[in-house]
């Protein structure tokens, strides 16, 4: 039997799917990546703006269409989904999952107990919950021995993470610091409240915690941060801006951003552009606000028209990617470290998640010299000396 998997939105999307693509493997399922060829095809869908769930919709439609006889389950954080008890009682956990990547996304935490006006993922996942702190340990060393060496901490809502006394910070620390193993772990997006400032100084004090930080802040306005009821005030995000970076330099940190949510005025988008241009983002997720049913946002008044949200997303965008190709020249003649992605091109992510790749010259001169063979294995992690960079992405030799 053969069964094939199509997966949008978040890295816990991405980790869950994971985990169901193992069991079904380790029950003598074969996977495929063509619809054709499936007996059954799984979509893991995603709603939390309009477009991700229309993108899904129209999917998922295309496939019943397409092949009327064939099983087609929609799981996920979208409507009308399938019941999901019979495809959670194919995880065992007892390995873990063949991820398509060379890095390895570990679900520490689902849910979200917060009340965010404009957010339908809590009506999907329910309140905050945490896998066990030991559960965690456990499956990070599976992963290990498996051969990854990059392991990734996603959840719903990280920042929640609690269990038996443990924090995210205990988790990071405790990951990171599993001996017999040269590897590296990266944090999914933190949000900027109290427990992120314990995760920068456990981050600071381990040179194998990625230097990355994403943060969804939303918007630079502390006008919209209430109206959005979000746990965290514009202050909150300057002071931990400030002190990764005071503790650590050369780090990265992300953002999400969200334009046009009702009630936003150009002094509000303003805010955002000044919060964009005294911090140093060098990544974004920038979205238009987008009704969704259900959710107290939708209902208030002075909606946003859409070309301005639109508009104003635009020019988050343009202005971040300024900075992030900034960033990137930076490290022109330093030594990153990468785990690779392709090992035929030599190219994957670095600590501070730029792409980075083997140069021209150098593929050239290795391909004339091996006939192709390939020297560093996929998971590896290997240092690259930077000598070239072309706008946000790198490129270099192995050290």
């Amino acid at each position: 039997m053969k069964v094939c998997f199509e997966t949008f939105g978040c890295r816990l999307n991405r980790a869950e799917a994971l985990e169901i693509e193992a069991a079904f493997l380790a029950r003598g399922w074969t996977r495929t990546e063509r619809h054709d060829d499936a007996d059954m095809i799984i979509v893991r869908g995603c709603s939390v703006t309009a477009r991700a769930q229309a993108d899904c919709e129209r999917l998922i439609a295309h496939i019943r269409n397409k092949y009327p006889f064939k099983r087609v389950v929609v799981t996920g954080c979208i409507k009308n989904h399938s019941n999901e008890r019979w495809l959670k009682d194919l995880v065992t956990g007892q390995g873990p999952a063949p991820t398509r990547t060379a890095r390895a996304y570990l679900k520490i935490q689902d849910g979200c107990s917060g009340q965010c006006s404009f957010c339908i993922v809590p009506t999907f996942r329910g309140a905050a919950k945490s896998v066990p702190f030991d559960d965690v340990v456990a499956g990070a060393k599976r992963f290990l021995d498996a051969g990854y060496r990059e392991i990734v901490l996603t959840g719903c809502s990280l920042s929640q993470y609690a269990d038996g006394g443990h924090r995210l910070a205990d988790v990071l620390a405790a990951i990171a610091d599993i001996p017999g193993y040269s590897h590296r772990v990266r944090l999914g997006s933190v949000e900027p409240v109290a427990a992120a400032m314990d995760v920068v100084e456990a981050m600071a004090e381990r040179e194998n915690v990625c230097r990355f930080l994403h943060l969804p802040v939303q918007s630079g306005s502390g006008r919209m941060l209430t109206a959005m009821r979000r746990p965290y005030s514009v202050k909150d995000v300057d002071t931990l801006v400030k002190k990764a970076v005071s503790a650590m330099p050369e780090i990265s940190v992300g953002c999400d951003m969200m334009s046009g949510f009702p009630g936003e005025s150009d002094m509000d988008h303003l805010a955002t552009m000044a919060m964009i241009k005294r911090l140093p983002f060098s990544n974004a997720h920038v979205f238009p606000y987008s009704e969704r049913p259900g959710t107290p946002a939708a209902s208030l008044d002075d909606s946003v028209p859409p070309s301005l949200r639109s508009e104003r997303a635009h020019d988050i965008a343009d202005a971040v990617a300024k900075k992030r190709a900034d960033f990137a020249g930076h490290f022109r003649g330093r030594v990153v470290k990468i785990v690779v992605e392709d090992s035929g091109t030599l190219a994957g992510w670095t600590s501070e998640y730029l792409w980075c790749r083997l140069s021209r010259a150098f593929a050239e001169a290795r391909v004339n010299s091996l006939s192709g063979r390939t020297t560093f294995p996929r998971k590896s992690i290997v240092a690259m000396r930077v000598t070239e960079v072309k706008g946000d992405s790198l490129r270099g030799v192995p050290v």
